[in-house]
């Protein structure tokens, strides 16, 4: 397995408020404007799942496959051209702010990890800037 991590990024909101939000999918619809369309397109999503078109690699959809309150959410593909799991880490640092990192896992051979890894690495980088700065309260 092959994991890619996004730096850590600070939050400036309590760790049960970005949990609470980042578990239910259907806050996505609050900050689906701020998603740059060329990189994801048809977005649509319910509580559980999330399914959009990534270019250049086709339609993904995620499922939450695991909550652990308040630290971490799980996901993982039901349907992707190349299958992967999706972390999201919150971790306290005080009562109003926290930490949080992503992680992707994936298997890989060597030579779709050399094709996949700069755009990958990208993409969770700006994903994980995306969800450091949208609204918690």
């Amino acid at each position: 397995m092959t994991k890619f991590e996004s730096s850590i990024k600070h939050v400036s909101a309590p760790q049960a408020a970005v949990y609470a939000k980042l578990s239910d999918l259907n806050n996505l619809e609050k900050i689906k404007d701020r998603i740059p369309e060329d990189k994801v397109k048809g977005l649509t999503f319910d509580a559980d799942s999330l399914s959009f078109e990534a270019a250049p690699v086709g339609r993904i959809t995620l499922q939450i496959v695991e909550r652990e309150p308040e630290k971490c959410i799980k996901f993982g593909t039901t349907a992707s051209p190349l299958p992967f799991n999706l972390w999201i880490q919150i971790l306290p640092v005080t009562e109003t702010e926290c930490k949080m990192k992503l992680t992707i896992g994936m298997d890989l051979n060597p030579f779709m990890k050399a094709m996949v890894q700069k755009p990958l690495q990208e993409g969770l980088e700006k994903m994980a800037d995306m969800l450091a700065v949208i609204p918690y309260e």
